[in-house]
């Protein structure tokens, strides 16, 4: 009752008829791609609506491109390939003399239908209409009979609670990939949480979130239903039916439960193409072209400069996962992504950019990367630097040698403007001491600024104290220190 209390105790009345409303949409939409996404993972229909209480989505549904190919035979009534994503595209291209035109036009019609629905009235389930007139369709014409394969026989009634599997030892074999469907079914799933939250402006507790999905997972299990997880397509409709609170949620479960009790006859006539079509239309916004260039036109020429290659990271890391899954199966193409992350993560942070900067005329405090302000010249016996990362053992050799190279025969100090240095640590506050003695020996005297309270504990506990001495609490009182220095030395 506490996660049901906040929005049972808040509720208003004139939420009803939205919530209401809301919930039949995402239920019509709900009952047949649940269908759709038992006969994806090749499990009984009814499987789908064992898993839906309250909660959808089996199937994971990371990359739409696979899921959409493997509809295609059941939308012309094809033979389904095998093999990967590209083999079976052009076993599908080479199969097209044998499509079965009845199924072709069934399938394709209905696609088309639910995708100008979409447009032209989005508050209407489309899915629910195209599924209503498939059915009709094949009571009415007999197109079962004239070779339109349709979903067949499913069994009514509530599923029996009981451990899945009989064999200990499957939990075992099951536990790695469970937890690679468990990162996917998170991260979407909280994606489109994310996403509503900041639209309709209301807070987001992820614990709560990852506590239902678990719950939900371990209720579908033992019930003898799929994995489920959060939908984007299902909140997406839900939010656009107008839902205002969990009460739709609480409808769309109970209309189920009443389809699996009553109602599974009434899909038994459902053409296969009309189901591939209604899973194709509910994953095709997420093959988005759009967010891939998006993410390609992340760059700038100061980037490119710093990282050269990997500077579009999450372009180079999302068409990776894509492709990882396309040539290699869904969850190695996740481990590729992740592989893709870690090592570009790994090589910028361990090339930080390391900015010459030149103060702005007239502006006390104010300093600029002078690669950016080429209008403005540097004073050639201060070096001052910034460091724009964390110091750590994987970027330390990198930012000492940026550093050394910006010093000239005519500087008489570097000035480390540390403001942009999140955390140090040891063998990057060792690195700073040894710069520091490095540059004593030829005359120059190494002065931090701006250092922010870690950076100074990690240093001083390094015992790097003359590095220490020389940290200030502005840019400008460093650069003044050094110069006070070099006229005291002269």
């Amino acid at each position: 009752m506490t996660a049901l209390a906040p929005w049972v105790r808040g509720y208003r009345r004139a939420w009803l008829r939205p919530d209401v409303v809301a919930g039949l949409t995402v239920w019509a939409v709900l009952v047949a791609e649940s269908l759709a996404y038992a006969t994806i993972v090749g499990v009984p229909p009814v499987v789908g609506l064992y898993a839906a209480v309250p909660v959808l989505k089996g199937f994971i549904v990371g990359l739409a491109l696979t899921i959409i190919l493997g509809q295609v035979p059941k939308l012309l009534d094809v033979d389904k390939p095998e093999g990967g994503f590209f083999r079976s595209a052009w076993t599908l291209v080479t199969e097209l003399g044998d499509v079965h035109w009845l199924s072709a036009v069934v399938g394709i019609g209905a696609l088309v239908l639910v995708t100008v629905l979409r447009r032209v009235a989005p508050r209407l389930p489309g899915s629910l209409v195209v599924v209503a007139l498939g059915i009709a369709a094949v009571r009415l014409l007999s197109l079962d009979e004239r070779g339109v394969a349709i979903v067949g026989p499913i069994d009514a009634g509530l599923p029996s609670l009981g451990l899945p599997g009989s064999d200990p030892s499957q939990y075992l074999e099951l536990a790695g990939p469970a937890v690679g469907v468990l990162l996917i079914a998170f991260v979407e799933g909280l994606a489109a949480a994310k996403a509503y939250a900041a639209r309709l402006g209301y807070e987001l507790d992820t614990d709560r979130e990852l506590t239902a999905l678990g719950a939900a997972n371990v209720g579908s299990g033992l019930l003898g239903g799929m994995v489920v997880n959060g939908s984007l397509s299902k909140t997406a409709v839900n939010g656009a039916a107008g839902a205002r609170s969990q009460a739709s949620n609480v409808l769309v479960g109970a209309l189920t439960v009443v389809t699996l009790l009553f109602l599974t006859g009434l899909f038994e006539s459902l053409p296969e193409p009309v189901l591939a079509a209604v899973v194709i239309a509910a994953v095709v916004e997420l093959v988005d072209v759009a967010s891939l260039r998006r993410l390609y036109a992340v760059w700038s020429a100061p980037l490119g400069r710093i990282y050269r290659r990997a500077a579009r990271a999450d372009f180079i890391a999302a068409v990776g996962a894509l492709l990882g899954v396309l040539v290699l199966d869904t969850l190695p193409g996740l481990f590729v992504g992740v592989l893709l992350s870690l090592v570009l993560l790994l090589y910028r942070t361990s090339r930080p950019h390391v900015a010459r900067l030149v103060r702005q005329p007239g502006v006390a405090g104010e300093w600029l990367d002078a690669t950016r302000h080429p209008e403005l010249a540097a004073a050639p016996d201060v070096v001052v630097v910034r460091v724009e990362s964390g110091l750590y053992f994987v970027n330390a050799e990198h930012v000492r040698d940026e550093i050394r190279a910006a010093v000239t025969p005519a500087t008489r100090a570097v000035v480390v403007d540390a403001s942009a240095v999140p955390a140090i640590d040891v063998s990057a506050a060792d690195m700073l001491a040894q710069l520091e003695s490095g540059l004593g020996r030829d005359g120059i005297r190494l002065h931090l600024a701006a250092g922010i309270g870690q950076v100074r504990d990690v240093v001083g506990a390094a015992e790097a104290d003359d590095v220490l001495a020389g940290i200030h609490d502005t840019v400008d009182d460093a650069v003044a220190a050094a110069r006070r220095e070099a006229a005291d030395e002269g």
